[in-house]
């Protein structure tokens, strides 16, 4: 759910160190969608810049320990939220955790929207590293990331050609700003009934794909296998980071809007049952799906699968407390830092003389993080008052007993709300032993069919 986990990489001893590089790197710009925002678009016909050059300058001013000509790079904006000694504070930290510094690798760029996008390899000793910038038509650096490496995406397996559906592109939305998704259809006569897959925080394709495993596609097949059809599709932040170019975006353009296009568009689908369509939201996606229905007005009822019940900016804070200390017990001086630096972007999102367009909570404008605190998903459920079928693993450690204790405590008496808790699962739906670890992420694994039986099952009796 929360952007930390998202970014994946290596075996356990790399994700010790993920972790903490990470939670050092807060101070930067990290960006919980997965993208770099610039502070303003730039004019789509302004002369390219040198983004390679450019990258290469930034890194031998940091490497050189020239931190304020690094910050003279940076567009107003971007001083502003890491000046100079925020920046010495998160470079210096790098080699205590990934190992001393073994070079660069090339840098690759493109324009998009007049905005040039750099990548710069850093290969550390313990890790693999990725630098990040944009730059707008001045040469100014308007957003800069330090994330570790990820690996290639493997591709989807071929649906078997005996299997009991089949698959085919699906568009969300219209023109240029469309989404592309992909429609599970089960073979045979319709109409069926259907679900529309909504995605947690990050930047996700349609297989909301975490390091090797892809849950929305285990979930996808498995219910069409079923004999339900269900839509799954690239995320806003994922197909088009471009549309979030400005400081204006709330929760709503980054997944809700978007939602309730699907959910128009597979009732109008060939084939599907327009009053049996259902909206399957994972962890974000699941504390916005009663909003979703709300907005759409043609949602049967909803799959919550490990979904918020409280504030997510409350919840980032205790997430970040529990992973510090999950690797080790401890948590070191940069750990303690960047938390209290991330209490610190808290209380200024919270506070109404902050601009809307202020960079705060991971590099993140207040206004978008005030639109995410202004989700109540339990009123918005009861508001709604649909089906409602509630799933949690008991091994998550990013949605916990706090969130289903809440949602339990609200509906255990509504006899349209049914609960699922699953001993072994992990936030993802795929099931393992002991307490839930971050290694599990990057573990191959597929959500477990029990819970896709139950889902379908649900369905079905709907």
């Amino acid at each position: 759910m929360i952007h930390l986990l998202e970014r994946r990489h290596g075996n356990h001893r790399a994700h010790r160190i993920a972790m903490r590089l990470l939670l050092a790197s807060m101070l930067l710009l990290m960006l919980g969608l997965g993208l770099l925002l610039p502070g303003r678009a730039a004019a789509q016909d302004a002369t390219p810049v040198d983004g390679a050059a450019i990258a290469t300058r930034l890194l031998d001013h940091l490497d050189a320990g020239r931190y304020a000509d690094a910050e003279a790079m940076f567009s107003p904006e971007m001083a502003a939220a890491v000046p100079a000694d925020k920046l010495k504070g998160v470079w210096e930290s790098l080699p205590a955790q990934a190992g001393p510094a073994q070079g660069r690798g090339i840098a690759t760029s493109l324009v998009r929207d007049g905005t040039t996008w750099v990548e710069q390899t850093l290969q550390y000793s313990k890790a693999t590293l990725v630098a990040k910038l944009a730059i707008d038509a001045q040469g100014r650096i308007a957003g800069f990331l330090i994330q570790p490496a990820q690996a290639p995406v493997a591709p989807a397996a071929a649906v078997a050609e005996d299997a009991a559906f089949v698959e085919r592109d699906f568009s969300v939305g219209e023109g240029e700003r469309a989404l592309p998704g992909t429609l599970a259809m089960p073979k045979g006569d319709g109409p069926f009934a259907a679900v529309v897959l909504v995605h947690g925080s990050g930047a996700h394709d349609r297989d909301e794909t975490v390091g090797p495993n892809k849950p929305f596609l285990d979930i996808a097949r498995g219910l069409a296998a079923h004999g339900i059809a269900v839509l799954r599709f690239d995320k806003r932040s994922k197909a088009r980071p471009q549309d979030f170019a400005n400081a204006t975006f709330g929760v709503d353009d980054e997944t809700t809007n978007d939602a309730v296009l699907a959910v128009d568009a597979l009732r109008k689908a060939e084939g599907i049952d327009p009053a049996r369509v259902f909206v399957l939201g994972h962890s974000q996606g699941g504390m916005l799906a009663p909003r979703i229905a709300a907005v759409s007005g043609h949602v049967a009822g909803l799959v919550l699968m490990a979904a918020p019940a409280r504030s997510l900016l409350d919840i980032v804070i205790e997430q970040n407390r529990r992973l510090a200390v999950l690797d080790d017990g401890k948590t070191s001086d940069a750990e303690r830092d960047a938390i209290a630096q991330l209490v610190e972007q808290v209380r200024v999102t919270r506070d109404p003389a902050t601009d809307p367009a202020t960079r705060t909570v991971m590099g993140q404008p207040a206004g978008y993080w005030r639109s995410i605190d202004a989700v109540d998903a339990v009123a918005e459920a009861k508001s709604v008052a649909l089906p409602m079928l509630v799933l949690q693993g008991a091994r998550d450690i990013q949605v916990v007993d706090a969130d289903w204790g809440r949602w339990r405590g609200a509906f255990h008496a509504n006899d349209k709300v049914a609960f699922k808790l699953y001993e072994k699962l992990n936030h993802l739906g795929i099931a393992g032993e002991g307490e839930g670890n971050l290694a599990e992420y990057s573990t191959p694994g597929h959500v477990d069919q029990a819970l896709i039986d139950d889902v379908a099952s649900w369905i079905k009796a709907r």
